[in-house]
């Protein structure tokens, strides 16, 4: 209905410059809200005020042509101007009873899919594989993987790209580790990729013998030694299962078929730079090869440098992304590149894209974008940490989200069994995990607590899979009882119409969702749904509604209500509940 509305004032506008009272050659962006107060309409727009001074006009007198100008339709049932030139608008009942039977008779809900799919890339995750996932790889995860459940439902084909971290001189101390260790015949347990790590790493700081034989073992894992690439599988193969192991926890759809690696480049990385060079682009710098954009300078207004080749020869993060896209676009066919990447990394990504363009690497209108996020921090404004302050790992943090999800339903009366409650408590405490992140905006950092995600109140999952079961338990007293689902929707009451209109936003929210890449929209709308929903079973019977018409119309309600908030929450990666 919005973007119906859009084309009403689009039209209204191209009419007001065809008559000279907006110049012709000036371009308008028309922007729609929705007020808070719903007695000033569904939809608000301060158009008028904004074109004012280039019509040369009195705001309200051209919000008044606006009015005048816009089409004869059956969208809207009234057109409002308030204040100095706000414009409201109403739509109209038959409008939003013919979109709620839409979305009730479609197993999408009428979402408006693509009308040309694109091939979207989508890199998330990225763990570097020398130790187990810890709490700074969770947001990467969960906002990547529901930006693409959401791009995927609205029509697009979604490859997922899990860059991990599988090359690089820590692999050579951890290979110098294994070999040591080897030679010593001793038995060594990879099950714990952090203890390992550490014991790794205290003797590559302690012994200059053991370093050297680290650094040797790089340059031969590098260039394809067959003992050191043996050892190497060993381990990158246990790391994937432990991050494996996590995802299918999180409830990620990432498998190891998306796992495209660092490692996967090697071969490339000599062709990145012998393209650089034929393109006049690199320079030496300190013998290390380098790239200067112009537009990217330092505080003194010197170039910032692009390190694509270390001195010794070695190649670095930014050889590897060049590869990468280059892959993405002419192997993978990609439309759109998306990187979900933290907020310290956005200069790097501006700089990558800008020379993969330069350079050729990618071509015609590719779109690429790096969407930053902020940091997971502690109640002490600090990065969170475990209780022994040292970095807490990802399935550390599943487990106590369990057990306090656990022990949150056994101080609540229940008639689930002890298998039940496991099951519940397993949904719920990692559902809070994910929501209590996906619900902040992308861009913030935002504060780790256990009371908060895991309260029934405010806008968490324990509340929105609790409001899914309260509306699923209307059908379940409702039993094998029929309604008549070709019955009329009625919306008499404020409290009916209130939730007819949410409902109607949710096609609006998932393409909110995938344009900005916040997932937080969603969670907003979904938990203003939830409320109201209970606004709605307070104040309006529904099983015990005499009114056969009434009680077939919010039978209907409710049911649209329960699709929409389990489709939501899927869409998330939270899966529903039946009871709780």
């Amino acid at each position: 209905m919005k973007e119906q509305l859009e084309q009403l004032l689009a039209e209204a506008i191209g009419q007001l410059k065809a008559q000279g009272t907006i110049p012709a050659e000036h371009s308008v962006n028309i922007q729609l809200d929705r007020p808070r107060d719903k007695s000033h309409g569904d939809f608000a727009t301060n158009l008028a005020l904004m074109l004012a001074k280039p019509a040369k006009s009195n705001p309200r007198q051209l919000a008044e042509a606006i009015v005048a100008a816009i089409p004869e339709n059956s969208l809207l049932s009234k057109m409002d101007i308030a204040g100095p030139g706000f414009i409201n608008f109403t739509i109209s009942q038959d409008q939003l009873k013919g979109q709620l039977t839409a979305m009730l008779n479609s197993d999408s809900l009428n979402v408006d899919v693509a009308e040309e799919s694109k091939t979207i890339v989508i890199d998330y995750s990225s763990p570097n594989l020398a130790k187990e996932m810890h709490v700074g790889h969770l947001r990467s995860a969960i906002i990547g993987d529901a930006v693409s459940r959401v791009c995927e439902f609205l029509g697009h084909k979604v490859i997922r790209q899990n860059h991990v971290g599988d090359w690089g001189t820590q692999f050579g101390m951890l290979l110098a580790y294994m070999e040591a260790l080897d030679n010593q015949s001793a038995e060594y347990e990879l099950s714990n990729l952090e203890t390992f790590y550490k014991a790794a790493k205290q003797r590559f700081d302690e012994s200059e013998e053991f370093a050297d034989r680290a650094r040797q073992l790089v340059v031969k894992l590098q260039s394809g030694d067959e003992y050191c690439l043996k050892l190497w599988n060993q381990f990158i193969d246990v790391s994937l299962s432990h991050c494996q192991d996590v995802y299918d926890r999180l409830g990620v759809k990432l498998t190891r078929d998306d796992v495209m690696a660092e490692s996967a480049y090697n071969d490339k990385l000599p062709g990145v730079i012998e393209h650089l060079r034929e393109k006049g682009l690199l320079t030496e710098d300190q013998g290390a090869q380098c790239v200067f954009l112009e537009e990217y300078k330092g505080k003194e207004g010197e170039p910032l440098p692009i390190i694509v080749q270390k001195k010794g020869g070695g190649y670095l993060y930014a050889t590897t992304d060049l590869a990468a896209i280059e892959y993405r676009q002419k192997q993978l066919g990609g439309d759109h590149l998306m990187y979900f990447v933290d907020a310290r990394q956005s200069l790097h990504f501006d700089q990558i894209f800008t020379l993969a363009r330069k350079a050729g690497f990618v071509e015609g209108d590719i779109q690429l974008d790096h969407y930053g996020f902020g940091t997971v921090m502690g109640k002490d404004g600090k990065p969170y940490k475990s209780r022994d302050g040292g970095v807490t790992k990802l399935a550390d943090l599943l487990d106590e989200a369990e057990r306090r999800a656990l022990e949150l339903l056994q101080q609540k009366t229940t008639d689930l069994s002890e298998e039940q409650q496991k099951r519940v408590a397993e949904v719920v405490g990692i559902s809070s995990v994910k929501y209590a992140d996906l619900s902040k905006n992308r861009t913030s950092d935002y504060i780790f607590d256990w009371n908060h995600m895991l309260t029934f109140e405010g806008n968490t999952a324990p509340y929105l899979l609790y409001a899914y079961t309260r509306v699923n338990s209307i059908f379940d007293r409702l039993g094998d009882t029929a309604f008549d689902r070709d019955a009329d929707i009625i919306l008499d009451d404020e409290r009916e119409l209130a939730l007819a209109n949410q409902l109607v936003r949710f096609n609006e929210v998932l393409h909110q969702v995938q344009d900005k890449a916040m997932p937080h929209f969603l969670c907003g709308f979904l938990f203003d749904l939830a409320g109201r929903f209970s606004s709605f079973y307070e104040a309006c019977p529904i099983l015990n509604q005499e009114d056969e018409a009434l009680r077939n119309s919010r039978l209907k309600l409710s049911m649209l209500t329960a699709n929409v908030l389990k489709q939501g929450l899927e869409l998330l990666g939270i899966p529903t509940l039946e009871k709780m």
